[in-house]
């Protein structure tokens, strides 16, 4: 059962994260540069200054908050069900160890 919660709380958070972010993030560009932030930075007609700016920003706060909704996701997680959220215990990481 508590797996099956943290297939819907874990992606759930991270939707959630990411929708907030890019709000805040746009808002944020309004407010230091007083114009609206690219709809396409790849639009080869958007400068490239605005568009690597736009593109560190928006990443940097969108990583950010996912990183912070998704740690307090997998906290209230531990707090309800006395353990880690799959994968996210120690060597849950997917990598293979080698034998000595």
């Amino acid at each position: 059962m508590s797996s099956i919660v943290w297939k819907l709380v874990g992606p759930g958070a991270g939707i959630l994260a990411t929708a907030v972010a890019s709000r805040l993030t746009k808002k944020i560009w309004v407010t230091a540069t007083g114009s609206p932030p690219p709809d396409n930075p790849e639009d080869p007609d958007v400068a490239w200054k605005e568009a690597v700016v736009w593109a560190l920003a928006s990443g940097a706060i969108i990583g950010l908050t996912r990183l912070v909704v998704e740690r307090q996701a997998a906290v209230w997680y531990r707090k309800s069900f006395g353990e880690l959220p799959p994968g996210l215990g120690p060597g849950d990481d997917g990598a293979v160890e080698a034998n000595s």
